[in-house]
């Protein structure tokens, strides 16, 4: 099995590979409908796709814990803020 302290690269893998595929089926069908050769058509546009978000996601998911942890923290703290009120 994989080392824990690489599990950061393994999780962006799989969130860009699920969403990659995903997004570039549903964008490949809006382009061109279902038309005789979709599945080539799919396919190249996931392996482009997937070649892009593996990077975004090994960068941009530091960012987006960052986010969510302040968003949680302002939330905890309003929270608490009006049961301290009343």
């Amino acid at each position: 099995m994989i080392d824990r302290k690489n599990q950061h690269i393994i999780f962006a893998f799989f969130m860009a590979l699920l969403m990659s595929c995903l997004m570039s089926f549903v964008i490949s069908l809006f382009n061109v409908g279902f038309v005789n050769n979709i599945l080539t058509i799919w396919l190249k546009a996931w392996g482009f796709s997937f070649v892009v978000a593996f990077p975004a996601v090994v960068v941009v998911s530091p960012v987006v814990r960052k986010l969510v942890s302040l968003v949680i923290i302002a939330r905890e703290a309003l929270t608490h803020e009006r049961n301290y009120r009343y």
